[in-house]
């Protein structure tokens, strides 16, 4: 059995790690580039959103390779991704492709439909062996995560630019090639170390900006034009509201004794928005909330077009404005978009949050005792 799933992020890393101890042959395609992007445009829909076209792109590659078994997320709520599948199934065996279908719907059932997926995989493995292909899994993507807030933090603060970039692009082939939970956890206290001892700019105080939004936006770099590394190197700390390591423990393991890592966020949410509405667009509104009270400067709010959970969020935020005082910027992710204009956007945030962070530390007496020289000014007198 020869697996793929499309990119998201360093999801690759976690599945094969799952696959591979299974006995199954993970194939992984290339990063998501602009052939990736062309390649799922050409055949998808002209209106579904960026995902889709990426993940069906991805799909095409992986079977070009040799892929013989797709696995893809599906689901049941209001987002279109519930009939993502059924569509790319349609349209790449109208093009030829032989494969079989696996989805998640099976996880519907938690803990047990965890277990009858794997069996899928591996029908004639012991439970010892889906054990240890599970735990591997959770530690790599508990590790992966772990390095990358650091270096989050770090990037803010490195006074040679590019240094944290390049440890955890190490770190990630170093995690992926490690074949055991000892092996992860040594790579992982070796990056954290020398993250930790590049050289940094200690008198600074970085912005802090949260990024919320659609799963696949917010982890997949293409997508977001690298947007975490270049607000880093402006020298702001990227608090991401979504990690990898988060959604799976609660999509599997905390949804089986009904609980969701959101629902403090869902909470949150209640005043101005008081249901699902599919996606994550009841966690982008209640995310805003939870980051105004930790005091952050700033939200960053990612959206494909044409997602309707992400269009209602982005509504809801306007009206939130006299309950909550933190900025948000909306970035809508299409095919269309370019790298020159999304930095642009970045920096004009970056400035404002940094005017506004100035004006916040100014006592009140000093702005009054300038109004009266900056309103002669605009008169022309003395």
């Amino acid at each position: 059995m020869k697996i793929c799933a499309p990119h998201m992020g360093t999801l690759h890393v976690g599945l094969r790690a799952l696959f591979e101890n299974l006995g199954a042959e993970m194939i992984v395609p290339p990063p998501c580039s602009r052939r990736t992007l062309s390649l799922g445009t050409k055949y998808a829909p002209e209106f579904i959103c960026l995902p889709y076209k990426l993940m069906l792109g991805n799909f095409i590659e992986a079977l070009d390779l040799g892929a013989d078994t797709l696995v893809m997320i599906e689901g049941d709520r209001i987002c279109r991704l519930g009939y993502y599948m059924r569509i790319m199934e349609g349209t790449l065996r109208d093009l030829g492709y032989e494969f079989q279908l696996i989805t998640t719907r099976i996880l519907q059932r938690e803990l047990w439909g965890l277990a009858d997926a794997l069996r899928v995989f591996a029908p004639g493995a012991s439970l010892s062996t889906i054990l240890s292909a599970v735990r591997l899994t959770i530690c790599k993507l508990n590790a992966l995560d772990d390095v990358e807030k650091c270096t989050q933090r770090t990037r803010a603060r490195e006074l040679d630019k590019g240094q944290a970039d390049n440890i955890w692009r190490k770190a990630v082939a170093s995690i992926d090639a490690a074949d055991n939970p000892a092996g992860v956890r040594s790579v992982q206290r070796d990056a954290l170390q020398t993250l930790q001892n590049i050289s940094q700019d200690a008198g600074i105080q970085p912005l802090r900006v949260g990024t919320i939004g659609e799963i696949y936006v917010v982890l997949e770099p293409f997508v977001n034009m690298d947007l975490e590394r270049e607000l880093g190197r402006l020298g702001v700390e990227v608090h991401r509201t979504i990690m990898l390591s988060d959604w799976t423990r609660s999509t599997v393991f905390l949804s089986a004794i009904g609980m969701n890592q959101h629902d403090q966020a869902h909470r949150a949410a209640m005043p101005y928005l008081s249901r699902d509405v599919g996606g994550d667009g009841w966690e982008s509104v209640g995310e805003i909330v939870l980051h105004d009270k930790r005091q952050f400067d700033g939200m960053i709010h990612l959206a494909p077009f044409t997602c309707m959970p992400e269009i209602i969020a982005q509504n809801i935020h306007i009206g939130m404005r006299d309950d909550v005082d933190i900025p948000v910027l909306t970035i809508t992710c299409d095919e269309q978009m370019g790298r020159a204009g999304m930095i642009t956007r970045l920096e004009a945030f970056v400035d404002l949050l940094r005017r506004k962070k100035q004006l916040a530390a100014t006592p009140r007496h000093a702005c009054r005792s300038a109004a009266p020289a900056k309103i002669a000014g605009r008169g022309g007198s003395e």
